[in-house]
């Protein structure tokens, strides 16, 4: 992080991110060595913080942790013997940047809201910590290891909580957590360029590490070693998650200008997947138009101003690119068998990338009548035309929610509605209906499991596998499903039937929780309204 002055003509710091190299004139503290007492204190805390339960009941987490805490300190003797002997010393540059505890606040009250309806996410609250004072005592070696000053403030809080908004090592693999922070902010210092006569570091931090990590865990089919699926799809546990974020999301807006990013990434991946449902008839992505972790990323992922256009013509281009991206990267990850949650990380490095270029073009076509109102520099856009910016996105959300689009039921919550797809012969619609029943099944459903057990007797939409057939049909009964008993005793004769209503409690969920405790008459008013025909007569009744 620079601690050269510099501001914007507004007078403003550009925006959020944890990485803008925008600092005000502040005059260091006098140089000297017992300024290391504060990455030796934080050093001691993460050891100190291996001991705690949530912590020292896995052995291997306990070792990362002092293998951190290992790094730092040896780390820090160095640089402090390398200092006594030349007497010099070092210092820190107080200076609390809005887009920084702005940024960080906005992250934490998703952690918060998330949690609250996934209990993991407040499990991990202490590994989050610990990866905080990790943070903060890398970031400050590394400083003082290229310069004399370090800017202290809340620089390292949203490179820490974005990062961990998407992706998660599991414990026995936590080290890599610790590893995957560093990359950021070694790519934040030594990975730059030349933007507009400033040396600037070219990659938002968390998602360079993020995307450099992601394509490790795809090549070396190791996504099993993180929650990053689980991190995925658990968000919409939480009850109207869309309407949450964003509402969290104008704040972001209103004090940093990046409305244009946003909105033209979410209006190019809505446009897209209208596109592709009215041409095929079933939707691009699994169950929304939108993925609600990509709809997190459009948020607080992409739009770092410091590698991201200043101008607004700028901004929509990058925006526009953004959604275009994570849209062909779903189906490329798709096609290779990859976990198709990395789309909205791959896509922001190989952006961040373009910025250079974008604003080539920005410039080249500035004094063009048709886009010259677009094409001014950022320092010319009034607050008020943000405020404009966001009136339209307002809007624009509030029609994708009445039309449904957001939170709600989306077609590809109806199992029906793929059943019958699968049967048209529609686009994917077979893998997806194997993908949904296997996803059901894995939740106790004793119905997808012996629905499952017979794909792979009769073998039409997916190769025929008798052992795989009679495993899932040995579950079913397992589950105290009827049919699947049947067909473990007789395994020549299919036998099906209508999910019951402990089924339908799993199978009507629509992303969110399990239906446990919806009475049976609006259960059934509800798989009615899901295309499950059997249901339509019983909505007073039971199974």
């Amino acid at each position: 992080m620079s601690a050269r002055s510099r501001r914007t003509p507004s007078g403003k710091p550009p925006g959020p991110g944890g990485g803008s190299d925008h600092v005000q004139s502040v005059t260091p503290a006098p140089a000297t060595r017992r300024v290391f007492l504060l990455p030796l204190a934080l050093t001691l805390a993460l050891f100190l913080m291996s001991f705690a339960p949530r912590v020292h009941d896995n052995a291997i987490l306990t070792r990362s942790f002092w293998s951190a805490a290992f790094v730092l300190l040896v780390w820090q003797a160095a640089l402090f013997l390398r200092l006594t002997s030349a007497r010099i010393g070092r210092s820190f540059l107080p200076r609390l940047r809005k887009q920084h505890y702005v940024q960080a606040v906005v992250q934490f009250s998703v952690y918060a809201y998330w949690g609250w309806h996934w209990r993991p996410v407040y499990d991990y609250l202490w590994l989050l910590l610990a990866q905080l004072v990790f943070a903060y005592a890398f970031d400050i070696l590394l400083a003082w290891s290229r310069r004399e000053s370090y800017v202290l403030g809340f620089g390292p809080f949203p490179i820490v909580f974005s990062t961990n908004l998407f992706l998660w090592f599991k414990d026995d693999w936590f080290y890599l957590q610790f590893l995957m922070l560093a990359v950021g902010f070694l790519g934040k210092e030594f990975v730059r360029w030349n933007r507009e006569g400033r040396r600037v570091h070219i990659f938002n931090p968390s998602a360079f590490s993020l995307g450099l990590f992601s394509l490790v865990l795809i090549v070396t089919k190791t996504s099993n070693l993180t929650w990053g699926q689980e991190i995925a799809t658990t968000l919409t546990l939480a009850p109207n998650i869309y309407s949450f974020l964003f509402v969290i999301g104008l704040i972001v807006m209103y004090f940093f200008s990046i409305t244009l990013v946003s909105g033209f990434a979410a209006a190019a991946l809505f446009g897209l997947s209208t596109l592709y449902a009215a041409s095929t008839g079933v939707p691009y992505f699994l169950d929304s138009d939108i993925p609600i972790a990509v709809f997190l990323g459009l948020h607080l992922l992409v739009t770092d101003p410091s590698t991201s256009p200043r101008t607004p013509l700028g901004k929509s281009v990058f925006g526009l690119l953004y959604g275009l991206g994570v849209f062909v990267l779903y189906a490329i990850l798709g096609a290779i068998g990859a976990p198709t949650f990395y789309d909205k990380l791959l896509a922001v490095p190989l952006l961040n990338l373009s910025v250079q270029g974008i604003d080539r073009w920005v410039h080249a076509i500035r004094y063009s009548p048709l886009w010259s109102r677009w094409g001014q520099d950022l320092a010319a856009a009034p607050a008020r035309t943000n405020l404009v910016h966001m009136a339209v996105w307002i809007v624009f959300f509030a029609a994708m929610t009445a039309i449904g689009k957001t939170d709600g039921k989306h077609m590809g919550d109806s199992l029906p509605f793929w059943q019958q797809a699968c049967e048209d012969g529609r686009r994917n619609a077979c893998e997806r209906l194997l993908q949904l029943e296997l996803t059901y099944c894995r939740d106790n459903s004793g119905w997808a499991c012996n629905e499952l057990g017979g794909h792979y007797t009769q073998g039409r939409i997916v190769a025929a596998d008798p052992d795989l057939a009679s495993g899932y049909f040995s579950r079913a009964c397992e589950l105290r499903f009827q049919a699947g008993c049947f067909n473990v005793l007789e395994p020549g004769r299919l036998s099906q039937a209508a999910p019951r209503v402990i089924d339908l409690r799993l199978l009507l969920r629509e992303g969110g929780r399990n239906l446990l405790d919806t009475p049976e008459p609006e259960l059934f008013a509800r798989a009615c309204d899901h295309g499950w025909t059997f249901a339509c007569g019983r909505l007073t009744g039971s199974l």
